[in-house]
């Protein structure tokens, strides 16, 4: 079920089912909540899901000026204290991720867990080829069907402005995020950081951020791309659930999570 709330200047959308620990998906980049949909079929089994769309994106309506992630985390910490109004867990996806690790950073008294999946904490974590690719791309190239396809079905400013929307994105990303990794010590909030075996997101970036979160997990779910959750549903959400409402296993071996002075 899906309503608006008024949070400032920002007229969003959120779709909201389930009951139990409230749990927050946040979706990613120029996409809206249908790419959650095998999320959304399991999760309000086990938790109170909300699940807003980000200005210009879905049914919310784009709001004047550039886009920037820090500036859609407040939006993220609003939403929180106006409708969700109690600690919860974020789940976030790509642009989700970067959004759920800038509130886990600013705002932890709001983040009991968080599940990262296939984020960034700055530019150099996708490889320069890519990047230049997506600056070089038009709003009505093939590779964009899907995105444009999600955003005039749902958009209440209508397909004419989807040149709009993705230009902000382009602009955004070509900078953004740019979290520096002393930052990422900052989350005291229970974090899993997953990606694909495939992703556009380097290995070598999700280790340093796992390795950059003190109370860090890593999942590597294999055999998938930046996609995960839509490619292997069943296994990135048990790795979800069981992540969420489950204590951690005591480790027979520990070495980061060692207690100091266990090893010479």
């Amino acid at each position: 079920m899906g309503t608006y709330v008024e949070l400032g200047t920002v007229k969003t959308w959120y779709d909201e089912a389930g009951e139990g620990e409230p749990l927050v998906l946040l979706h990613g980049g120029i996409v809206t909540n249908e790419t959650w949909g095998p999320q959304l079929a399991e999760l309000p089994a086990r938790f109170h899901v909300f699940a807003p769309e980000r200005r210009g994106h879905g049914h919310t309506p784009d709001v004047e000026g550039p886009l920037h992630y820090e500036t859609m985390a407040d939006d993220t910490i609003a939403f929180l204290e106006a409708v969700v109004k109690e600690p919860a867990h974020l789940v976030g996806w790509s642009d989700g991720g970067i959004i759920g690790l800038l509130v886990a950073i600013k705002r932890p008294d709001l983040v009991k867990k968080l599940v990262a999946i296939s984020a960034n904490y700055n530019v150099d974590a996708v490889p320069e080829e890519l990047r230049q690719g997506l600056a070089s791309t038009s709003a009505d190239a093939p590779d964009m069907a899907m995105m444009r396809q999600l955003y005039e079905a749902a958009s209440p400013d209508g397909p004419q402005h989807w040149p709009v929307v993705f230009g902000k994105f382009v602009e955004m990303a070509a900078s953004e995020p740019d979290i520096p990794i002393e930052d990422l010590a900052k989350i005291s909030a229970p974090t899993l950081v997953a990606a694909g075996d495939d992703d556009m997101v380097t290995l070598e970036h999700t280790v340093a951020m796992y390795r950059g979160i003190r109370s860090a997990e890593l999942a590597v779910v294999p055999g998938t791309s930046h996609c995960l959750a839509m490619e292997k549903p069943e296994l990135v959400n048990k790795l979800i659930i069981d992540f969420l409402t489950k204590e951690p296993v005591p480790e027979m071996m520990p070495l980061r999570r060692a207690p100091a002075g266990a090893h010479p």
